[in-house]
């Protein structure tokens, strides 16, 4: 059972703290320190600031437990003075050694207060058992650190190495419907896993020394072909690919007018195939199908007639950088899994940052420059041109970009104006880049199941990884109706409709087969969603006995 004695009465002290009045609790067995922190807390200032406290008179107050009890009308005047910060070790090594003499500081206090002499040798061994305890401590609170980052780094491994060994790898680059292994990187008799699914700057250097894809002469009906939406583009191997980017820059003007090496244009082309990596989706033939479709844009609305060769230069290789290294995780992944990209980026459009990055390491390189020979002011605005619109292809910036378009296009156009005409390029570069419906069924259609396998090892990877899930992505909520209705009806209509009104011909060549693919969408949801038929043995009509 207690008694009176053992209950701690506390002391109350008042105090002024810059006209501001505060007061502070302790009891009589608080050390100076303890004393010390509680005031530096109540002036908002680091412990390891010196206090000094004043009375009404102006005279010093000592700092320790004993100090004199004042009143609420006459608080103690609090002076703080922060320490130089030449005198705080920059490795956290002064902080303990200030901890250390405080206690020490304390211990005497307490000693000298209580008993009036000084044991020196108690406190040297209290000191010395304090001190290892505390180094023990530190060492422990290190190896701890290191574990956990071996184990992170473990985890990491391991959850690659699952995905991998699940992941269903197709050569999307072939012909629709085919497919093959992939072709891993050998070093040695291994597989190089970092060089086969990340690129580095050796992978974005590689090159064929000497190009090797055969010449191709193309027929005049493929020329003209070549030229309309309708253009089929997974009846073409990645070597006709190739020829056929080539033919569109000179049959452009380009080569002529940047001055192009034609062998530099091989190896261009070359380096930028090796780096779009073999995604259901976001792959090299993609790269073509977008670049295909500008080249066709730039025919059908006669864009040499607004633009400058410099622009249709700038569109077709943003066309076809737009997507290099595409890992086949899209931005909300990059930034919900906080990958290497989005920390680089900020969380920024990572993944067209990124784009931007290969495109111009890969033309850091003299022998894949294609824009080597001209003078530094042009490589300036043809550097800031392709970056705006990989930038622009974005679809978080999508109703941002559609605005500002809206707005340039009344009351009227005007192709002088450098905003203006930077802003129809960026919009030009969506239509390109999200056009696969304005392409014939069989054309457009089997994109669909790239794109939604695509979207399906997302998810899949999301659900393994804890992270959020879009919808669209699901695979156990989206068919391909449901996915295409919307985006065509919301996004893909509206947008070419918008695009028309300065160049009518669109109206029937992009907009209406983009009307047709929505009708024919619907009408597979409503077949989709109709219940099956009653089996034959349902249909038997029952036969009435006489």
């Amino acid at each position: 059972m207690g008694n009176a004695s053992s209950i701690e009465p506390t002391k109350t002290i008042f105090l002024d703290i810059d006209g501001k009045k505060e007061k502070i609790m302790f009891s009589r067995h608080c050390g100076t320190r303890d004393i010390h922190d509680l005031i530096a807390h109540a002036a908002g200032v680091s412990r390891y600031a010196e206090i000094s406290l004043k009375d009404s008179t102006g005279a010093f107050v000592s700092l320790n437990p004993t100090m004199p009890i004042n009143t609420q009308s006459s608080p103690y005047k609090v002076t703080s003075k922060e320490p130089s910060p030449t005198t705080e070790s920059s490795n956290g090594d002064g902080e303990v050694f200030t901890q250390v003499l405080s206690q020490v500081a304390s211990q005497f206090n307490n000693q000298f207060s209580k008993e009036g002499v000084f044991k020196v040798e108690e406190i040297k061994t209290d000191i010395a058992t304090r001190l290892s305890a505390l180094e023990r401590k530190m060492e422990l609170e290190g190896l701890k650190a290191v574990e956990i980052e071996k184990c992170k780094r473990d985890i990491s491994d391991i959850k690659d190495q699952i995905w991998n060994a699940q992941k269903k790898f197709v050569d999307f680059n072939r012909l629709s419907g085919e497919t093959q292994t992939p072709r891993p990187v050998y070093v040695g008799n291994t597989v190089d896993h970092f060089y086969s699914s990340l690129s580095d700057e050796r992978k974005i250097s590689l090159k064929r020394d000497v190009p090797s894809y055969p010449k191709y002469t193309l027929s005049q009906e493929t020329i003209e072909y070549l030229k309309q939406p309708t253009f089929d583009i997974w009846h073409w191997e990645p070597n006709e690919m190739l020829s056929l980017l080539e033919h569109m820059f000179h049959e452009l003007g380009l080569v002529a007018e940047f001055n192009i090496n034609p062998i530099t244009l091989k190896r261009f082309f070359l380096c930028v195939q090796e780096n779009y990596r073999n995604n259901p989706f976001h792959n090299f033939r993609h790269c073509f199908c977008v670049t295909q479709m500008m080249y066709g844009m730039i025919h059908l609305c006669h864009l040499w007639e607004v633009m400058t060769r410099e622009d249709l230069g700038i569109l077709m290789t943003a066309c076809v950088c737009h997507d290099l290294d595409h890992p086949g995780y899209n931005n909300t992944y990059q930034i919900n899994a906080r990958t290497e990209l989005a920390i680089r980026y900020n969380d920024i459009s990572p993944l067209e940052n990124h784009h931007c990055a290969v495109a111009f390491k890969i033309l850091s390189n003299p022998e894949c420059n294609i824009f080597a020979n001209v003078d530094k002011d042009t490589f300036k605005r043809i550097r800031a041109g392709i970056t705006m619109l990989i930038l622009a292809t974005d679809m978080a910036r999508h109703g941002e970009i559609m605005d500002n378009f809206k707005m340039k296009l009344e009351p009227e156009f005007d192709y002088k104006n450098k905003d203006s005409l930077d802003t129809l390029k960026m919009v030009l570069i969506k239509c390109c880049d999200i056009s696969n419906e304005v392409r014939p069924m069989e054309v457009s259609e089997p994109w669909v199941d790239c794109l939604l396998e695509e979207y399906f090892n997302q998810s899949d990877r999301e659900k393994m990884e804890g992270l959020p899930v879009a919808p669209f992505m699901d695979r156990d909520k989206v068919t391909k109706p449901t996915a295409q209705i919307g985006f065509i009806k919301f996004v893909l209509i509206p947008m070419f409709e918008t695009v028309a009104k300065l160049f009518p011909v669109i109206d029937s060549t992009m907009v209406e087969p983009l009307r047709i693919a929505r009708d024919r969408y619907e009408d597979m949801k409503e077949k989709n969603s109709m219940p099956p038929p009653p089996s034959q043995s349902n249909k038997k009509k029952t036969v009435t006995e006489k």
